[in-house]
């Protein structure tokens, strides 16, 4: 354990001189002689002043140390911009610096205290291991970051789905993925369960399907509804022609027949593709007459 007394910039000696005044001027106050007193009280002044050079240096280090690694955060964060570099290793290294270059202020810090380094890396070594342990949730966070820069399942700017939560990535860190939900929600998941478990991406392809369920009443031509669906799809310019769109009766229900509709768009166009055809179905099947099936109850009446 270190003794607090040595985080003070005085030697042994002057210690050992400051304890033994401490006491004469205690024996000598009870004998009413006040210059031991007088002593203690110049030794504890020149003790103070020492120690409070002390702190201010590490104080104006911690100060100017914080404004250093502001800097130098700055300066890798430029150079890592200027360089063709996937954003998320951007995200993880600058995360990385900037732990790194705290915990050498924090060394340089307590070094101008007066504490041994030597005796200091030990007692940080030794709670290193002890938070290594309390820790490995974290540790494992941490080698699932390097596996996900590795693998890459996702990148910065991904729509994914994982762990119940579906958003679009903002950050990866060092321990945590950040994700922004499309109501602005901002979810931080643990790298460790990230690289673990499964993980829809559904930017990593540059199309997607859209699946429609269209149902129909019971006498309807399913013809003319599946031509009426082909039709609405030609005219919307953000549906590709490759793969071409498909209509296909699907299943005859209790009280509908349903028709599926699968079309293929570009990824970023999939919810408004999906949002404005159902409102485009729903308009122009009313406007040929399709009907839609609702539920309906029939009564007979018997005399």
């Amino acid at each position: 354990m270190i003794n607090p007394l040595q985080a003070l910039p005085t030697d042994s000696a002057a210690v050992q001189k400051t304890v033994e005044v401490t006491k004469e001027a205690v024996t000598g106050l009870a004998h009413g002689d006040v210059s031991y007193l007088t002593q203690f009280l110049q030794q504890a002044l020149t003790f103070c002043i020492e120690a409070g050079k002390t702190i201010l240096v590490a104080v104006i280090i911690y100060i100017v140390g914080r404004f250093i690694v502001s800097i130098l955060n700055k300066l890798v964060s430029n150079a890592l911009d200027r360089r063709n570099l996937d954003p998320s290793i951007k995200t993880f290294a600058k995360s990385f610096v900037n732990i790194l270059l705290t915990v050498l202020l924090i060394i340089a810090v307590v070094s101008a205290l007066g504490v041994n380094t030597t005796s200091f890396a030990a007692l940080l070594a030794s709670f290193g291991v002890a938070a290594g342990m309390a820790l490995s949730g974290n540790l494992s966070n941490f080698a699932g970051g390097l596996l996900i820069l590795l693998l890459k399942p996702f990148r910065v700017g991904d729509f994914i789905e994982a762990q119940g939560f579906a958003g679009t990535v903002s950050e990866i860190l060092i321990f945590n993925t950040v994700l922004k939900t499309p109501d602005n929600k901002v979810i931080y998941l643990p790298n460790g369960a990230l690289s673990s478990g499964s993980i829809t991406n559904y930017s990593r392809e540059g199309s997607r399907r859209v699946d429609f369920t269209v149902s129909v009443e019971y006498g309807q031509d399913v013809e003319v509804a599946k031509k009426a669906l082909l039709e609405i799809f030609a005219k919307d310019s953000r549906i590709l022609t490759d793969p071409a769109p498909f209509v296909a009766l699907a299943k005859m229900n209790d009280s509908s027949v349903d028709l599926t509709a699968r079309v293929w768009v570009n990824s970023a166009d999939y919810w408004g593709v999906f949002f404005d055809t159902q409102a485009t179905i729903y308009a122009e099947f009313n406007k040929q007459g399709i009907g839609f099936p609702y539920p309906h109850l029939t009564i007979n009446h018997i005399n």
